[in-house]
């Protein structure tokens, strides 16, 4: 699995449209910058990113193994809405996302998924969005319906070599630790929770993990963009970049803290991205660090703030600062 994966969320059409031909560009651009891994869902796009993923992958001529992941826990319903922008996706197909974490609810969306990844296998299945945070109040309902029924599916298709590796996919590290207590998973996607901004997964997530041979993949690095723009600028200042925070306008406390961690990066002449894209990747439970890529451009972007040189003074300062939690390993 490379360091860098490839999050196909933006070649769903997250937050604006894309031609079949960009979306191929992007996945293009990744396999002959050497990324390897890929990760996607039936959510994103509503079968639209896995749909150009499969297509892109089955024109490549690589040697070297490609890992995909991808989800389970929604079904994709045939939809009347004539809306251009439903959850995120924009001028998706006319489908409908329905949470189902039963034994046939999992069973169908992978069948469906293999199909539009063309593909007989998947390399990582993972349950998507379980949690309070997702649910509410119906989260101990959804939890029981997925370790009842979805977590068997999803151990079924392990034992018959259709799934290398099964785990969570989510953006609560809570709940990893509490489906540990239940089940026994290969590893998780934990989404902006370990982080240059927030380090709460390092005090329990993370040691378990270690304890009970999980491997941890990244997504969510730039807490939905925050870390990537950075708060300052005049483009900032003027609104015409917003402050994005987890998916919403990010509040005062996350902009004054990204202004401090911001600042220490500015000390040391090294682009904010850059800190945040290599800092998670020091934790020796993280195995890769997911990027949601939507061009040429931006895939090579990634790749030069990926290898950015970065003294270890920085990490220093930020430790100093009380910008980093002081169980989190910096980088060396």
């Amino acid at each position: 699995m490379s360091l860098l994966g490839f999050g196909a969320a933006p070649i769903g059409n997250l937050y604006h449209p894309l031609t079949d031909a960009q979306a191929n560009s992007a996945v293009q651009s990744a396999l002959d910058s050497g990324i390897r891994y890929f990760d996607t869902a039936p959510h994103y796009g509503f079968g639209l990113s896995e749909t150009r993923l499969g297509a892109a992958l089955a024109k490549t001529a690589v040697t070297e193994p490609v890992i995909v992941s991808t989800k389970v826990g929604r079904l994709l319903v045939p939809s009347t809405s004539k809306a251009s922008m439903r959850h995120g996706f924009a001028d998706a197909p006319p489908l409908e996302p329905q949470f189902d974490y039963s034994y046939d609810g999992v069973m169908r969306s992978f069948d469906a998924s293999l199909k539009r990844l063309q593909r007989t296998h998947v390399d990582v299945l993972l349950a998507h969005d379980l949690g309070p945070l997702t649910h509410g109040a119906d989260h101990p309902a959804r939890f029981r319906e997925f370790m009842e029924g979805g977590y068997r599916a999803m151990s079924e298709l392990k034992a018959a070599g259709q799934v290398a590796a099964i785990g969570l996919g989510t953006n609560e590290w809570q709940i990893c630790e509490a489906a540990l207590k239940h089940g026994d998973f290969d590893g998780f996607l934990l989404a902006g929770r370990y982080t240059l901004l927030e380090q709460g997964a390092c005090e329990t997530f993370l040691p378990l993990c270690a304890r009970r041979g999980a491997s941890v993949i990244l997504g969510g690095p730039f807490n939905s963009g925050i870390l990537a723009t950075g708060v300052k600028g005049a483009d900032i200042a003027s609104g015409k970049i917003p402050l994005h925070y987890n998916y919403e306008a990010a509040p005062q406390t996350i902009i004054d803290r990204v202004a401090q961690i911001e600042s220490v990066c500015e000390e040391f002449a090294v682009p904010l991205a850059a800190a945040a894209l290599q800092f998670p990747a020091a934790h020796p439970q993280i195995c890769s660090v997911l990027a949601g890529l939507a061009s040429e451009a931006q895939v090579q972007q990634s790749l030069v703030w990926m290898n950015t040189p970065i003294p270890e003074e920085l990490w220093q300062r930020l430790r100093e600062c009380e910008l980093l939690h002081p169980a989190a390993p910096i980088p060396a």
